[in-house]
């Protein structure tokens, strides 16, 4: 038996009370549609307009997204709203079930409707408690399956309030949010730590790939500079029909189009053709400019790439994505920033023997291994941090029910 257990079964020894969340409630509103109401980002507006995209992390976070709203209007709103510190957030609309506890002051901000704002009693239930509760997956489950409408799903307040959830005396309730606390923080701590981590590894791998191609150790080891256009053939991207493009890979139209972007949004769709059909490296020339990827395969460019094509006899592709990396390529200083062909042309770049390349190529390809498996390997360590911690929050929150068919 741990503490909790102890502890329910010496203070409420008949069971758990079970009560409906607007019984435990001093309120349960929602802020306003700006319509017919005020109007958002005037010259006047220096408050935030909360909507659920600022608490969808699980805290309150503005932005320079956010929109904003004049004094005026956060007081329209607080008329309805009577926002105070202490006051849970609960998005109702649209991304249902994100929860943010009020812990900043309230004079410079409030809510849309989308946004409900509830106001436990707080010698019933502890904010933070109502808190874990709200976010629990029995809870979500439950605002899914109560959740109308047929674009924009949303919970009615009528719903919300008769949902039935475990009020345990504070005490309890006080050590479960304890517990959840501090599982929180080591969790935070710990993906602190695999950032931190990461970000080393990065950090020494650039700095390592730096030197191992800078042009005074390229030239110590038999190393000549060129210029880019005398060892590589530049192509520029260009446009493809309309009806030459599919956005599924098919048997005709295999061939991956590609445009300026990064490796997972880089791909445009397929055609029927290839305009590079050799390894190369292509360089975006607009929006994420001097972006280098590796190409392997046959493909088709299109507009805002260029592709140096390397002279096999003097240049690996391989070699050649890393010391493109290693140079800052800037775009026109001038309206929209990009890149162009003569642009590239004057990049110079050393080249040692093809030997050596194909030995930096090895020794850089297997430290790349480790940061990317790092990468790889984080989002996968905080997802099961995630669900460890889920599996606790909700195994402490579990407590025998009363025959409701609207409860937690």
């Amino acid at each position: 038996m741990n503490k909790i257990e102890k502890m329910v079964k010496e203070l409420c020894p008949d069971g758990i009370e079970w009560k409906k969340l607007g019984e435990v409630c001093k309120s349960i509103n929602t802020g306003l549609n700006p319509r017919n109401n005020f109007i958002l980002n005037t010259h006047d507006a220096n408050c935030y307009y909360l909507t659920v995209k600022e608490i969808t992390s699980g805290k309150i976070q503005f932005t320079d997204k956010t929109d904003k709203i004049s004094i005026d209007a956060v007081n329209i709103i607080q008329q309805r709203s009577k926002l105070e510190i202490d006051d849970l957030l609960l998005s109702g609309i649209g991304t249902i079930g994100k929860v943010a506890v009020v812990d900043i002051n309230t004079d410079n901000w409030n809510c849309s409707e989308s946004v409900y704002l509830i106001k436990p009693i707080q010698n019933i239930v502890y904010t933070k408690f109502l808190y874990y509760v709200l976010q629990s997956d029995i809870m979500l489950d439950l605002f899914k399956n109560k959740s109308v409408g047929s674009t924009l799903k949303g919970i009615r307040k009528n719903d919300l309030i008769n949902f039935t959830i475990p009020i345990p005396p504070l005490e309890v309730q006080a050590e479960i949010v304890k517990i959840l606390d501090n599982f929180t923080e080591l969790q935070a701590e710990l993906q602190a730590e695999l950032q931190a981590e990461l970000q080393a590894r990065k950090k020494q791998y650039e700095y390592y790939r730096d030197n191992l191609l800078s042009f005074d150790n390229i030239l110590k080891r038999g190393g000549v500079v060129k210029k880019l256009n005398e060892v590589c053939e530049l192509v520029v991207g260009g446009d493809i029909p309309k009806n030459k493009i599919s956005k599924q890979k098919t048997v005709y139209y295999n061939i991956p189009i590609y445009s300026n972007g990064t490796d997972k949004n880089m791909l445009y769709g397929y055609t029927d053709t290839a305009k590079i059909n050799k390894s190369c490296v292509s360089i975006s020339a607009r929006g994420t400019i001097g972006y280098c990827h590796l190409h392997k395969y046959p493909f088709y460019p299109i507009v805002r790439l260029i592709c140096a094509i390397p002279n096999e006899n003097i240049l690996i592709a391989d070699y050649l994505k890393y010391s493109l990396d290693c140079i800052n390529i800037k775009g026109t200083k001038t309206g929209i920033p990009q890149l162009t062909a003569p642009m590239i042309k004057r990049i110079y770049i050393p080249i040692p023997p093809l030997e050596v390349q194909e030995e930096i190529v090895n020794i850089l390809d297997k430290f790349e291994q480790i940061c990317n498996s790092l990468t790889e390997g984080l989002p996968s360590e905080i997802a099961a941090r995630k669900k460890q911690y889920e599996y606790y929050r909700d195994k402490l929150l579990s407590f025998d029910s009363p025959c409701h068919s609207e409860h937690l």
